[in-house]
């Protein structure tokens, strides 16, 4: 199977799906990231090192494809919706994808709304242009210091459904690629702490039956 994970920052693909991404890669599975805004504009003193700390962020994780729009940092919303769309068909088709990760759709960052705004659409482009692959698998992921606040109440927020076990070492993973990352984590108790990182997968873990867990909302999957 071929995986994208399409976020809106470096960083957002381990804090979402990073021990889940080690997993499908040593399972066999090939996985690319894609991120939409690749300047941390809106953060202070990191994006100096930004590349390489995605770089690696990548090598921990084990991912070794990946691709990089420039769409402003906080500003995506003044992007026009069909550049956004435009740019992930372009990647579901380049890298072949059978399954899509993304952000949920009611999330506080507003970059992360428009990501997954955008690939629902491109979701769609199998049934548009004849040679794509048919998807398989759409996930939605969730960003702790940032989805589970969906201020929004009139959208559904986050129901996990789909619990992928990662196990110790996956947890170990995440948090080792999420410091690769200079200037994202930080003390207890906030979201992107160790601790609370760890207490996140051990309640998803609770949720499935198993010691850990990173969690997803399934859109749709077919076999």
């Amino acid at each position: 199977m071929k995986y994208l994970v399409v976020v809106a920052h470096p960083d957002d693909e381990v804090l979402g799906a990073g021990a889940t991404i080690n997993k499908l890669i040593k399972e066999g599975n090939e996985v690319a990231v894609v991120t939409m805004a690749n300047h941390a504009a809106a953060r202070a003193n990191i994006s100096d090192t930004l590349a390489s700390d995605e770089a690696e962020a990548f090598k921990i994780m084990g991912v070794t494809k990946s691709y990089a729009a420039d769409f402003p940092n906080i500003k995506m919303n003044t992007v026009a919706h069909l550049d956004l769309v435009k740019f992930v068909e372009s990647c579901i088709e380049d890298f072949g994808a059978d399954a899509i990760i993304t952000h949920h759709p009611s999330d506080t960052n507003n970059d992360h709304v428009q990501t997954s705004f955008a690939t629902q659409a491109a979701s769609r482009l199998f049934q548009r242009k004849l040679g794509v692959p048919e998807l398989k698998e759409l996930l939605y992921m969730e960003v702790p210091s940032s989805t589970e606040w969906s201020f929004d109440s009139s959208s559904n927020r986050f129901t996990p459904n789909f619990f992928v076990e990662i196990g110790r070492e996956g947890v170990d993973t995440k948090l080792k690629a999420l410091r690769a990352y200079k200037g994202v984590m930080r003390p207890y108790p906030h979201p992107r702490s160790d601790e609370a990182i760890e207490g996140l997968a051990a309640y998803r873990g609770v949720q499935a039956g198993c010691n850990y867990a990173e969690a997803f909302e399934c859109v749709f999957k077919r076999q």
